[in-house]
Protein backbone atom coordinates (compact mmCIF):
# COMPACT_ATOMS: atom_id res chain seq x y z
CA UNK A 1 0.00 0.00 0.00
CA UNK A 2 2.87 2.37 0.87
CA UNK A 3 4.51 1.72 -2.51
CA UNK A 4 1.20 2.36 -4.29
CA UNK A 5 0.81 5.70 -2.48
CA UNK A 6 4.36 6.71 -3.39
CA UNK A 7 3.82 5.67 -7.00
CA UNK A 8 0.55 7.61 -7.11
CA UNK A 9 2.24 10.69 -5.61
CA UNK A 10 5.10 10.45 -8.12
CA UNK A 11 2.60 10.10 -10.96
CA UNK A 12 0.80 13.26 -9.80
CA UNK A 13 4.08 15.19 -9.64
CA UNK A 14 5.09 14.04 -13.13
CA UNK A 15 1.65 14.95 -14.46
CA UNK A 16 1.90 18.42 -12.88
CA UNK A 17 5.33 18.96 -14.46
CA UNK A 18 3.97 17.84 -17.82
CA UNK A 19 1.03 20.27 -17.57
CA UNK A 20 3.34 23.14 -16.62
CA UNK A 21 5.62 22.40 -19.57
CA UNK A 22 2.59 22.10 -21.81
CA UNK A 23 1.31 25.52 -20.75
CA UNK A 24 4.76 27.10 -20.80
CA UNK A 25 5.66 26.03 -24.33
CA UNK A 26 2.22 26.15 -25.92
CA UNK A 27 1.42 22.45 -25.92
CA UNK A 28 3.27 21.54 -29.11
CA UNK A 29 5.41 18.43 -28.64
CA UNK A 30 7.58 19.09 -31.71
CA UNK A 31 7.80 22.88 -31.88
CA UNK A 32 7.81 25.18 -28.88
CA UNK A 33 7.30 28.90 -28.40
CA UNK A 34 7.77 30.77 -25.16
CA UNK A 35 7.24 34.43 -24.24
CA UNK A 36 8.99 35.92 -21.23
CA UNK A 37 10.23 39.27 -19.94
CA UNK A 38 13.55 40.40 -21.42
CA UNK A 39 13.86 43.50 -19.25
CA UNK A 40 12.86 47.12 -18.74
CA UNK A 41 13.68 50.11 -20.90
CA UNK A 42 14.94 53.31 -19.27
CA UNK A 43 11.41 54.75 -19.40
CA UNK A 44 10.01 51.74 -17.54
CA UNK A 45 8.38 49.95 -20.47
CA UNK A 46 8.69 46.16 -20.55
CA UNK A 47 10.37 44.37 -23.45
CA UNK A 48 9.46 40.72 -23.96
CA UNK A 49 11.53 38.05 -25.61
CA UNK A 50 10.24 35.11 -27.65
CA UNK A 51 12.02 31.75 -27.69
CA UNK A 52 11.38 29.51 -30.72
CA UNK A 53 12.45 25.87 -30.75
CA UNK A 54 11.95 23.38 -33.57
CA UNK A 55 11.81 19.58 -33.37
CA UNK A 56 15.55 19.36 -34.16
CA UNK A 57 16.50 21.40 -31.10
CA UNK A 58 17.37 24.61 -32.95
CA UNK A 59 16.53 27.65 -30.82
CA UNK A 60 16.10 31.26 -31.98
CA UNK A 61 15.29 34.03 -29.51
CA UNK A 62 13.88 37.40 -30.62
CA UNK A 63 13.41 40.48 -28.44
CA UNK A 64 10.73 43.12 -28.81
CA UNK A 65 13.52 45.64 -28.28
CA UNK A 66 15.01 46.30 -31.70
CA UNK A 67 13.65 43.01 -33.05
CA UNK A 68 17.01 41.62 -31.95
CA UNK A 69 17.94 37.98 -32.52
CA UNK A 70 19.66 37.43 -29.17
CA UNK A 71 20.36 33.70 -29.61
CA UNK A 72 20.61 31.25 -32.49
CA UNK A 73 21.56 27.84 -31.17
CA UNK A 74 22.40 25.10 -33.69
CA UNK A 75 24.27 21.75 -33.69
CA UNK A 76 27.60 20.90 -35.28
CA UNK A 77 28.56 17.70 -37.10
CA UNK A 78 28.95 15.88 -33.76
CA UNK A 79 25.57 17.03 -32.49
CA UNK A 80 27.06 19.63 -30.14
CA UNK A 81 24.95 22.79 -29.89
CA UNK A 82 26.37 26.33 -29.85
CA UNK A 83 25.08 29.88 -30.16
CA UNK A 84 26.27 31.26 -33.51
CA UNK A 85 25.39 34.96 -33.11
CA UNK A 86 27.15 37.64 -31.09
CA UNK A 87 25.22 39.50 -28.43
CA UNK A 88 24.59 39.99 -24.74
CA UNK A 89 22.87 38.15 -21.90
CA UNK A 90 20.97 41.22 -20.63
CA UNK A 91 18.72 43.82 -22.24
CA UNK A 92 20.63 46.67 -20.59
CA UNK A 93 23.76 45.85 -22.57
CA UNK A 94 21.85 46.05 -25.86
CA UNK A 95 20.40 49.41 -24.82
CA UNK A 96 23.70 50.94 -23.70
CA UNK A 97 26.37 49.48 -25.97
CA UNK A 98 25.54 47.51 -29.10
CA UNK A 99 26.90 47.74 -32.66
CA UNK A 100 23.49 46.62 -34.01
CA UNK A 101 23.91 43.04 -32.72
CA UNK A 102 21.10 40.97 -34.30
CA UNK A 103 18.79 43.95 -34.79
CA UNK A 104 16.31 45.17 -37.36
CA UNK A 105 17.98 48.10 -39.12
CA UNK A 106 15.90 50.86 -40.70
CA UNK A 107 14.09 52.99 -41.79
CA UNK A 108 17.08 52.80 -44.10
CA UNK A 109 19.69 50.08 -43.65
CA UNK A 110 23.25 51.21 -44.43
CA UNK A 111 24.40 54.72 -45.30
CA UNK A 112 22.88 57.85 -46.84
CA UNK A 113 25.41 60.47 -47.92
CA UNK A 114 25.30 63.46 -45.53
CA UNK A 115 21.82 62.29 -44.56
CA UNK A 116 20.36 64.19 -47.50
CA UNK A 117 17.98 63.05 -50.23
CA UNK A 118 15.30 64.53 -52.47
CA UNK A 119 11.80 63.26 -53.27
CA UNK A 120 9.82 65.01 -56.02
CA UNK A 121 12.19 67.98 -55.76
CA UNK A 122 11.84 68.40 -51.99
CA UNK A 123 14.96 68.16 -49.85
CA UNK A 124 15.04 66.09 -46.65
CA UNK A 125 17.71 66.10 -43.95
CA UNK A 126 18.13 63.03 -41.74
CA UNK A 127 19.99 62.82 -38.44
CA UNK A 128 23.75 62.32 -38.72
CA UNK A 129 25.23 59.44 -36.70
CA UNK A 130 28.17 58.09 -38.71
CA UNK A 131 30.78 60.78 -39.21
CA UNK A 132 29.10 63.15 -41.66
CA UNK A 133 26.58 60.55 -42.81
CA UNK A 134 23.36 58.80 -41.81
CA UNK A 135 23.60 55.10 -40.91
CA UNK A 136 20.97 52.41 -40.20
CA UNK A 137 18.08 54.79 -39.55
CA UNK A 138 19.87 57.36 -37.40
CA UNK A 139 20.52 57.91 -33.71
CA UNK A 140 17.34 56.05 -32.81
CA UNK A 141 16.74 53.68 -35.66
CA UNK A 142 14.53 50.58 -35.62
CA UNK A 143 17.26 48.77 -33.67
CA UNK A 144 16.54 51.01 -30.64
CA UNK A 145 12.73 51.06 -30.52
CA UNK A 146 10.24 48.81 -28.74
CA UNK A 147 8.26 46.67 -31.15
CA UNK A 148 4.96 44.99 -30.26
CA UNK A 149 5.24 41.22 -30.56
CA UNK A 150 2.80 38.35 -30.78
CA UNK A 151 3.14 34.62 -31.32
CA UNK A 152 2.57 32.90 -34.66
CA UNK A 153 1.65 29.22 -34.83
CA UNK A 154 1.16 27.33 -38.08
CA UNK A 155 1.22 23.67 -39.07
CA UNK A 156 4.68 24.01 -40.62
CA UNK A 157 6.30 26.23 -38.00
CA UNK A 158 6.20 28.88 -35.31
CA UNK A 159 7.21 32.49 -35.15
CA UNK A 160 6.78 36.05 -34.00
CA UNK A 161 5.07 39.05 -35.58
CA UNK A 162 6.56 42.42 -34.62
CA UNK A 163 4.83 45.70 -35.44
CA UNK A 164 5.88 49.33 -35.10
CA UNK A 165 4.62 52.74 -36.21
CA UNK A 166 7.43 55.05 -37.27
CA UNK A 167 5.88 58.50 -37.04
CA UNK A 168 6.20 61.29 -39.58
CA UNK A 169 9.48 63.15 -38.96
CA UNK A 170 11.15 60.39 -36.95
CA UNK A 171 14.92 60.81 -37.48
CA UNK A 172 14.00 63.21 -40.31
CA UNK A 173 12.04 60.73 -42.45
CA UNK A 174 8.76 61.83 -44.02
CA UNK A 175 5.50 59.96 -43.55
CA UNK A 176 3.92 57.69 -40.97
CA UNK A 177 5.35 54.26 -41.75
CA UNK A 178 3.51 51.17 -40.50
CA UNK A 179 5.99 48.30 -40.30
CA UNK A 180 5.60 44.58 -39.64
CA UNK A 181 8.41 42.05 -39.38
CA UNK A 182 7.74 38.31 -39.23
CA UNK A 183 10.23 35.74 -37.89
CA UNK A 184 9.27 32.15 -38.75
CA UNK A 185 11.16 28.98 -37.77
CA UNK A 186 10.32 25.65 -39.42
CA UNK A 187 11.37 22.04 -38.95
CA UNK A 188 13.61 22.20 -42.01
CA UNK A 189 15.93 24.42 -39.94
CA UNK A 190 15.11 27.58 -41.89
CA UNK A 191 14.45 30.95 -40.29
CA UNK A 192 12.46 33.26 -42.57
CA UNK A 193 12.31 37.00 -41.91
CA UNK A 194 9.63 38.87 -43.86
CA UNK A 195 9.34 42.67 -43.91
CA UNK A 196 6.19 44.64 -44.75
CA UNK A 197 5.55 48.40 -44.69
CA UNK A 198 3.03 51.04 -45.79
CA UNK A 199 3.28 54.83 -45.72
CA UNK A 200 1.10 57.93 -46.04
CA UNK A 201 3.89 60.02 -47.65
CA UNK A 202 6.68 59.09 -50.06
CA UNK A 203 9.67 57.90 -48.04
CA UNK A 204 12.81 55.78 -48.42
CA UNK A 205 12.51 52.27 -46.95
CA UNK A 206 15.26 49.67 -46.75
CA UNK A 207 15.01 47.08 -43.98
CA UNK A 208 17.37 44.27 -43.01
CA UNK A 209 18.67 42.16 -40.15
CA UNK A 210 22.10 42.83 -38.68
CA UNK A 211 23.12 39.54 -37.05
CA UNK A 212 26.82 38.93 -36.40
CA UNK A 213 27.62 35.30 -37.27
CA UNK A 214 30.41 33.02 -36.13
CA UNK A 215 29.64 29.41 -37.04
CA UNK A 216 32.23 28.17 -34.56
CA UNK A 217 30.14 29.76 -31.81
CA UNK A 218 29.93 33.31 -30.47
CA UNK A 219 33.30 34.40 -29.08
CA UNK A 220 35.13 31.27 -30.25
CA UNK A 221 37.86 32.88 -32.32
CA UNK A 222 37.79 34.73 -35.64
CA UNK A 223 35.90 34.03 -38.86
CA UNK A 224 38.87 34.21 -41.22
CA UNK A 225 38.76 30.45 -41.86
CA UNK A 226 35.04 30.55 -42.76
CA UNK A 227 34.45 29.75 -46.43
CA UNK A 228 32.19 32.20 -48.25
CA UNK A 229 30.30 32.10 -51.54
CA UNK A 230 28.39 35.17 -52.79
CA UNK A 231 26.19 35.00 -55.90
CA UNK A 232 27.29 38.37 -57.28
CA UNK A 233 29.15 39.44 -60.42
CA UNK A 234 29.41 43.08 -59.27
CA UNK A 235 29.75 45.22 -56.16
CA UNK A 236 29.14 48.90 -55.46
CA UNK A 237 32.28 51.02 -55.48
CA UNK A 238 32.58 53.24 -52.37
CA UNK A 239 34.67 56.22 -51.29
CA UNK A 240 36.74 56.41 -48.10
CA UNK A 241 33.55 57.08 -46.09
CA UNK A 242 31.98 53.90 -47.51
CA UNK A 243 29.50 55.95 -49.56
CA UNK A 244 28.80 54.55 -53.06
CA UNK A 245 30.23 56.45 -55.99
CA UNK A 246 27.42 55.16 -58.23
CA UNK A 247 29.65 52.74 -60.11
CA UNK A 248 28.97 49.00 -60.17
CA UNK A 249 32.32 47.27 -60.56
CA UNK A 250 32.98 43.67 -61.68
CA UNK A 251 34.28 41.34 -58.97
CA UNK A 252 36.37 39.37 -61.45
CA UNK A 253 40.10 39.36 -60.66
CA UNK A 254 39.53 41.21 -57.37
CA UNK A 255 39.39 40.19 -53.66
CA UNK A 256 35.62 40.68 -53.96
CA UNK A 257 35.15 37.65 -56.20
CA UNK A 258 33.31 35.10 -54.07
CA UNK A 259 31.42 33.51 -56.95
CA UNK A 260 33.38 30.40 -56.08
CA UNK A 261 34.16 29.52 -52.43
CA UNK A 262 37.04 31.36 -50.75
CA UNK A 263 38.29 31.60 -47.20
CA UNK A 264 37.49 35.04 -45.84
CA UNK A 265 41.05 35.52 -44.62
CA UNK A 266 42.56 34.52 -47.95
CA UNK A 267 42.49 38.01 -49.51
CA UNK A 268 41.23 40.30 -46.75
CA UNK A 269 44.62 42.02 -46.42
CA UNK A 270 44.13 43.33 -49.96
CA UNK A 271 40.97 45.18 -48.92
CA UNK A 272 41.78 48.36 -46.98
CA UNK A 273 40.06 48.21 -43.61
CA UNK A 274 38.51 44.81 -44.38
CA UNK A 275 35.26 43.91 -46.10
CA UNK A 276 32.34 46.32 -45.63
CA UNK A 277 30.81 46.35 -49.09
CA UNK A 278 27.51 45.86 -50.86
CA UNK A 279 27.41 43.07 -53.44
CA UNK A 280 25.01 43.25 -56.38
CA UNK A 281 23.21 39.91 -56.32
CA UNK A 282 22.62 38.10 -59.60
CA UNK A 283 18.88 38.22 -60.29
CA UNK A 284 16.83 37.09 -63.27
CA UNK A 285 14.03 39.49 -62.32
CA UNK A 286 13.21 42.12 -59.71
CA UNK A 287 12.16 40.84 -56.26
CA UNK A 288 13.09 37.28 -57.18
CA UNK A 289 13.60 35.04 -54.16
CA UNK A 290 16.95 33.48 -55.00
CA UNK A 291 20.22 32.16 -53.59
CA UNK A 292 22.55 34.85 -52.27
CA UNK A 293 25.19 33.40 -49.94
CA UNK A 294 26.69 30.20 -48.59
CA UNK A 295 28.84 30.34 -45.46
CA UNK A 296 30.76 27.24 -44.27
CA UNK A 297 32.86 26.57 -41.17
CA UNK A 298 35.01 23.45 -41.78
CA UNK A 299 35.83 22.42 -38.20
CA UNK A 300 32.21 22.36 -36.99
CA UNK A 301 30.62 21.39 -40.30
CA UNK A 302 28.05 24.16 -39.85
CA UNK A 303 26.70 25.75 -43.03
CA UNK A 304 24.44 28.78 -43.46
CA UNK A 305 22.70 29.52 -46.75
CA UNK A 306 20.87 32.78 -47.39
CA UNK A 307 18.10 33.37 -49.93
CA UNK A 308 16.50 36.77 -50.44
CA UNK A 309 14.28 39.00 -52.59
CA UNK A 310 16.63 41.93 -51.96
CA UNK A 311 18.92 43.09 -54.82
CA UNK A 312 22.06 43.36 -52.68
CA UNK A 313 23.85 42.05 -49.62
CA UNK A 314 26.31 43.86 -47.38
CA UNK A 315 29.27 41.73 -46.32
CA UNK A 316 30.95 43.15 -43.22
CA UNK A 317 33.90 41.29 -41.70
CA UNK A 318 33.68 42.65 -38.15
CA UNK A 319 36.43 45.22 -38.72
CA UNK A 320 35.42 47.57 -35.90
CA UNK A 321 35.25 44.94 -33.16
CA UNK A 322 38.28 45.64 -30.97
CA UNK A 323 37.95 43.54 -27.82
CA UNK A 324 36.30 46.30 -25.80
CA UNK A 325 32.90 44.57 -25.94
CA UNK A 326 32.32 41.75 -23.46
CA UNK A 327 29.50 39.55 -24.67
CA UNK A 328 27.84 36.26 -23.76
CA UNK A 329 29.68 34.12 -21.27
CA UNK A 330 32.09 36.95 -20.49
CA UNK A 331 33.83 36.52 -23.84
CA UNK A 332 35.45 39.49 -25.55
CA UNK A 333 34.68 40.16 -29.18
CA UNK A 334 37.87 41.02 -31.05
CA UNK A 335 38.43 42.13 -34.65
CA UNK A 336 37.00 39.67 -37.19
CA UNK A 337 35.31 37.61 -34.44
CA UNK A 338 32.11 37.66 -36.51
CA UNK A 339 30.75 38.72 -39.86
CA UNK A 340 27.50 40.27 -41.01
CA UNK A 341 25.62 39.35 -44.15
CA UNK A 342 22.83 41.91 -44.56
CA UNK A 343 20.41 41.45 -47.48
CA UNK A 344 19.37 44.96 -48.50
CA UNK A 345 18.89 47.52 -51.23
CA UNK A 346 22.06 49.39 -52.11
CA UNK A 347 23.49 52.05 -49.78
CA UNK A 348 22.59 55.67 -50.61
CA UNK A 349 20.09 54.54 -53.26
CA UNK A 350 17.90 57.68 -53.00
CA UNK A 351 20.86 59.65 -54.40
CA UNK A 352 21.62 57.27 -57.28
CA UNK A 353 18.89 57.00 -59.96
CA UNK A 354 20.69 54.01 -61.52
CA UNK A 355 20.26 51.96 -58.30
CA UNK A 356 17.07 49.94 -57.61
CA UNK A 357 14.29 52.16 -56.27
CA UNK A 358 13.86 52.50 -52.50
CA UNK A 359 11.12 55.15 -52.39
CA UNK A 360 7.83 53.79 -51.06
CA UNK A 361 4.72 55.79 -51.95
CA UNK A 362 1.19 55.86 -50.51
CA UNK A 363 -0.89 52.97 -51.81
CA UNK A 364 2.17 50.79 -52.34
CA UNK A 365 3.32 47.95 -50.09
CA UNK A 366 6.94 47.30 -49.21
CA UNK A 367 7.59 43.56 -49.10
CA UNK A 368 10.96 41.79 -48.78
CA UNK A 369 12.07 38.40 -47.52
CA UNK A 370 15.20 36.71 -46.18
CA UNK A 371 15.56 32.95 -45.62
CA UNK A 372 18.42 31.65 -43.47
CA UNK A 373 18.79 27.90 -43.99
CA UNK A 374 21.00 25.98 -41.57
CA UNK A 375 22.78 22.78 -42.64
CA UNK A 376 25.47 20.48 -41.25
CA UNK A 377 28.20 18.81 -43.29
CA UNK A 378 29.19 15.56 -41.60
Amino acid sequence: MVYRRKALKLTKVMFTVFILQFLLWGGNSTMKIQKKIHGKLKDGRIAHIFSLKNKNGIIVEISEYGGIITKWIVPDKKGKFADIVLGYESLGKYINDSPYFGAIVGRYANRINRGIFFIDGKKYQLTINDGKNHLHGGKKGFDKVLWKGKKIKKDNGIGVELSYLSKDGEEGYPGNLKVKVFYFLDNNNSLTISFEAETDKPTPVNLSNHSYFNLKGAGNGDILDHILTINADKYTEVNKELIPTGKLLPVENTPFDFRTPHRIGERIAKVKGGYDHNFVLNKKKENELSFAVKLEEPSSGRILEIYTTQPGIQFYSGNFLDGSIIGKGGKRYYKHYALCLEPQHFPDSPNHPNFPNTILRPGEKYSQKIIYKFLVKR
